[in-house]
């Protein structure tokens, strides 16, 4: 009883989150018992790296949604590419527990780090590794963002929600025709991507009991939740639950990615087809440290060839006609503030570094004293929209990593939050950096947990506040900005003052996309401004 009451307790202090962790325990380990092992569970990902081209006539840097997009449709025009991905290439099977889990990670887990605290704030330790999950620290927020081939849809929970025209137009400002989105680009992804919501026998199986409980609350409190779609592959799922596969989406493993390819991730889908064309290849263990360009017009990419264990293997300098940048908000506004401030793309115009925002994320946790079952299945099945204040999304989400009844439940907030950074330069270190106030944080939270605790109260739910732990923005896995588009671009993501230099991913957002999850919009606005170029020729 004194165990289950302690694993209880821990699971409300497991809030969850986009990318979230818990409870772990021990220290790490000397780094070579732990290589060995992982060389011996995950042997693909110590295959010799290939070399990149020296030239090539376009350079993709990243892997993630907007970075796939681009590399397929510019294959697809027959404009050979070569694609840039710091992390590793993460093989899937059914059976082999390839990722590690949130319960008890290890260093598969994370990126090049040998310690992490997550929302639930319980501290880990294990070996130093090129895990899928990367931790940036600044002043004020912790931004999760992936390091892997597939780049955020291995570690995301699937939910791929569109805005509504309201807000997505109150972001945007009219740069982006919402209209054209809805009829074009946002079916084109869901279509790629095979987005559906989840099945009815998925939805009243043990392991989304506690998503039935969150629709059940949230109906008591007078909310109608609207389904999401996800990327989930919901014949993987069944398979878990018939024992035709190791359990894991099933089991809350998602945010550390799921061995047996539960997600119908971007290796499935966009990465596939475009190096099946043969016009594009993809490179892991290929971290960019720096971009310029050249007197000619030929644009220059330093890279760093990394082994998984971090033991660099190379640099070189590689050239490319035209350069497209899909790193993530943080790696693509690193990679424009520091070449702006160092000379080496000496036009950038002053919006460099502008317009960075967290999506308005805080995860939360409420209680169900009905939940039972065997821990809790990873895809969002529901959300609910609240405008009473400021308009927020609560979406329905897991405690992950504990593998049994917790008695809670959780949320994860999405605020249509103005509040946003700038990033700056730091010449001494050559680093790039920004700063989130406190003040930012502390509204963001209290908005949403506003929604929450009337929420707990009108379906007689208990609260974790006891706990210090019923919300938290402290992290963010949405980061958003830094070269907005129609600011630091043209309208297509054309970066000023440099012709053939591109910018295709989350940091062309102006800070959120508007109360839902950004990879939809981020993927279908690079179908959108890729389709432009490719027509444009430039």
């Amino acid at each position: 009883m004194q165990r289950r009451a302690f694993f209880k307790a821990a699971g409300a202090a497991a809030l969850l989150g986009a990318a979230g962790t818990t409870l772990s325990t021990g220290t790490a380990a000397a780094d070579p018992f732990w290589h060995g092992l992982f060389r011996n569970w995950v042997p693909e990902i110590f295959a010799p790296l290939p070399d990149p081209p020296a030239h090539s006539p376009a350079i993709v840097i990243g892997s993630g949604f907007g970075a796939a997009v681009t590399a397929l449709r510019l294959a697809e025009a027959g404009v050979a590419n070569t694609v840039l991905e710091r992390g590793s290439r993460w093989p899937s099977d059914p059976w082999r527990d390839i990722f590690t889990g949130d319960d008890l990670p290890d260093g598969r887990g994370f990126w090049h780090r040998t310690s992490f605290t997550g929302v639930t704030k319980v501290p880990m330790q294990f070996a130093k590794f090129g895990g899928v999950l990367d931790c940036t620290e600044y002043p004020g927020i912790d931004v999760w963002r992936a390091a892997a081939v597939g780049g955020g849809s291995v570690i995301f929970t699937g939910a791929m929600v569109a805005p509504e025209r309201r807000f997505f137009d109150q972001v945007f400002g009219g740069t982006v025709d919402y209209g054209q989105m809805d009829r074009v680009y946002y079916p084109r992804v869901r279509e790629m991507l095979r987005l559906s919501t989840i099945p009815a026998d998925l939805y009243g199986s043990s392991p989304f009991t506690h998503s039935r409980c969150w629709d059940d609350q949230v109906r008591r409190a007078g909310y109608q939740p609207l389904p999401n779609d996800s990327i989930f592959n919901w014949n993987v799922l069944r398979a878990e639950l018939s024992g035709g596969s190791r359990p894991s989406a099933t089991a809350a493993r998602s945010n550390l990615g799921n061995s047996n390819g539960a997600k119908f991730d971007l290796n499935q889908n966009y990465l596939r087809s475009a190096q099946d064309t043969g016009k594009s290849a993809v490179f892991p263990g290929h971290r960019v440290d720096a971009i310029g360009q050249e007197p000619g017009g030929r644009y220059s990419v330093t890279v760093t060839k990394l082994a998984p264990t971090g033991d660099v293997l190379g640099t070189r300098t590689l050239t490319c006609d035209r350069l497209f940048l899909g790193a993530g908000s943080i790696g693509t506004s690193e990679l424009l503030v520091r070449a702006q401030a160092t000379g080496t793309l000496p036009n950038l115009n002053e919006h460099i570094g502008d317009g960075w925002g967290t999506n308005g994320d805080v995860v939360l946790a409420r209680g169900a004293s009905e939940l039972a079952g065997l821990g809790q299945a990873v895809p969002s099945v529901s959300r609910i929209l609240d405008e009473s204040v400021v308009p927020l999304t609560l979406e329905s989400w897991y405690i992950p990593g504990i593998p049994f009844e917790t008695g809670a439940l959780a949320s994860l907030g999405m605020v249509l939050d103005p509040a946003r950074a700038r990033f700056g330069y730091d010449r001494a270190s050559n680093r790039v950096g920004l700063s989130w106030p406190s003040r930012n944080r502390d509204e963001t939270m209290a908005a949403a947990r506003a929604v929450d605790r009337r929420i707990a109260e009108r379906s007689n739910a208990v609260q974790y506040n006891a706990l210090g732990y019923d919300a938290n923005a402290n992290f963010t896995a949405h980061p958003l900005g830094g070269a907005v588009l129609g600011m630091a671009t043209d309208g297509y993501g054309r970066v000023h003052g440099h012709p053939g230099l591109y910018v295709m991913d989350g940091a062309a957002i102006p800070g959120s996309t508007g109360t839902v999850n950004p990879s939809l919009t981020i993927a279908a606005l690079a179908e959108r401004n890729i389709e432009a170029i490719v027509r444009a020729g430039k």
